[in-house]
């Protein structure tokens, strides 16, 4: 199927675990929220074989957060970017959401491997995990930029 990038931005309260879960939940009901298949994102998650093999290519395929901003090889994890790299693509510790939608924007309109790699999004080199940073609005943690991909 190949690799299918994706970005969110989503609602935070100092709470990375929860403002992830609330971003599955929504993001299922869009995906399956109709669907006689799967009646619940665990009813999703007991289908072994098709998250083994095909994945959502969205979000639902991350099942956890780890704490390091070292890059990891586990798959289904979403970590912080690096302190230095949030600086490094933003100029500043605190991006804000429109920071963040622009970095991303940059990124679609790569027209090189090389600039892609180079560009926000090029930070999660992992397949089937994903990258956040916090944003900020009027100097306070209001939002997360998530972003990763799913596939090979």
């Amino acid at each position: 199927m190949g690799a299918s990038g994706w970005d969110y931005v989503t609602r935070y309260d100092g709470d990375v675990v929860a403002a992830l879960t609330a971003l599955r939940t929504r993001v299922f009901e869009t995906e399956y929220g109709d669907s006689d298949r799967y009646r619940s994102l665990e009813d999703l998650y007991e289908d072994a074989e098709f998250m083994g093999t095909e994945g959502t290519h969205t979000i639902l395929d991350i099942d956890r957060v780890i704490i390091t901003d070292t890059p990891s090889t586990r798959s289904g994890t979403l970590r912080p970017l690096a302190p230095g790299r949030v600086t490094h693509h933003f100029g500043t510790d605190r991006p804000s959401v429109e920071q963040y939608e622009e970095l991303v924007a940059t990124a679609d309109r790569a027209t090189s491997h090389e600039e892609y790699e180079q560009s926000l999004l090029g930070e999660c080199r992992t397949p089937w995990s994903g990258c956040y940073v916090v944003l900020y609005s009027d100097d306070k943690p209001t939002h997360l930029g998530i972003f990763g991909s799913s596939g090979d």
